[in-house]
């Protein structure tokens, strides 16, 4: 079965674990999607992640963050560009999200 947009996928994942309050949630992987974990990782939304050699195709493995409290740091996470309406927004046109409480990742041509 073939996924017209895989990093909204991940997204829903993550975003159905943080609301199901699981430890943890799997997907499938590409070196985007790795790349994106990573930034949550950095950014202290995550405690790890890992990539999983399984059969027939690797899959990465995300440990969600969770406070004493059963708080979760994401509270909101959603996908702005999608595959059948890009989004093309200026340097300077970027915004803080929440008021500087958050992080928004963004892809350009240089990486």
């Amino acid at each position: 079965m073939s996924c017209s947009d895989p990093i909204a996928d991940m997204l829903t994942i993550i975003r159905n674990g943080v609301m199901r309050g699981q430890k943890r949630v799997d997907f499938p992987h590409s070196k985007i999607k790795e790349g994106v974990c990573q930034v949550l990782l950095d950014e202290g939304y995550v405690t790890r992640f890992e990539v999983l050699d399984t059969k027939p195709a690797r899959t990465v493995r995300v440990h969600l963050k969770w406070t004493e409290d059963g708080e979760n740091p994401i509270h909101e996470i959603r996908r702005i560009s999608k595959p059948g309406c890009r989004v093309y927004s200026g340097q300077k046109k970027l915004q803080p999200v929440i008021s500087g409480y958050g992080i928004t990742v963004v892809s350009t041509s240089r990486g």
